[in-house]
């Protein structure tokens, strides 16, 4: 099975826990809350009816993580005692938190919720980076056009550029529309997705292939230059 610059379709848990061991650089990843999510279109999210499927991946991303590699997981502020208890029982050390702001409410109950949040995650000990990144960062809102809990690939990237080396392998255990692997094939990183819902591998594909063809073309063009000048 291909690990690399891949987007598999099916169970996480099966999928992350057939990897070699140490072979993931980053993960970055925004998995089902549990909170029987839907959006004002009525779409949903499979798997967020419950946390017993999604909670168990990160002992699996924990093991295919290299030491010192970084996990950064968006999660529900109204389930974090579950995330949290995942996290430290898979052998997570909680390395710092992020919050991004928003300039509109996407829920309004009790409060008018303005703000997205993810916990950075590390296994064992990781070196300091030389210019760390602003734990309050700005929100670009995506459109959820291709699903409906898409984050825009200009959030993910400056994690996969602070938290990554060119080259590196990014997983995604929960690849949804296909968006951070979008964002590590932009910045020159290897990537691994795994969705369970067929249509949003579809999606995903589609996206990832133009992408291919996007990096591709300054090569290209560059081969072509040489080629008119020789």
């Amino acid at each position: 099975m291909p690990f690399e610059n891949t987007l598999q379709c099916g169970d996480s848990n099966q999928i992350i826990g057939a990897m070699p061991e140490g072979a993931v650089d980053l993960v970055v990843t925004d998995p089902p809350y549990g909170v029987n999510y839907r959006d004002r279109t009525g779409r949903t999210v499979k798997n967020d009816d419950t946390l017993e499927s999604v909670l168990p991946v990160f002992d699996q991303l924990y093991r295919a993580l290299k030491p010192g590699g970084f996990c950064i997981s968006f999660y529900g502020w109204n389930r974090i005692d579950r995330f949290m208890a995942a996290w430290k029982a898979a052998g997570f050390t909680v390395a710092g938190h992020m919050v991004w702001t928003k300039d509109y409410a996407s829920r309004r109950r009790y409060l008018a919720y303005h703000h997205e949040q993810a916990y950075v995650l590390v296994k064992g000990q990781a070196k300091l980076p030389g210019k760390p990144l602003a734990d309050v960062q700005p929100w670009v809102y995506s459109g959820n056009k291709a699903h409906p809990t898409e984050k825009a690939v200009e959030v993910l990237s400056p994690l996969i550029r602070s938290f990554s080396r060119r080259g590196d392998l990014v997983c995604d255990p929960f690849a949804g529309s296909g968006a951070t692997l979008v964002a590590a094939a932009l910045v020159g990183r290897r990537y691994l997705g795994v969705e369970l819902e067929e249509r949003y591998c579809r999606q995903a594909r589609t996206r990832l292939d133009g992408v291919v063809r996007h990096v591709a073309e300054p090569t290209l063009l560059n081969w072509q230059r040489s080629a008119e000048l020789s």
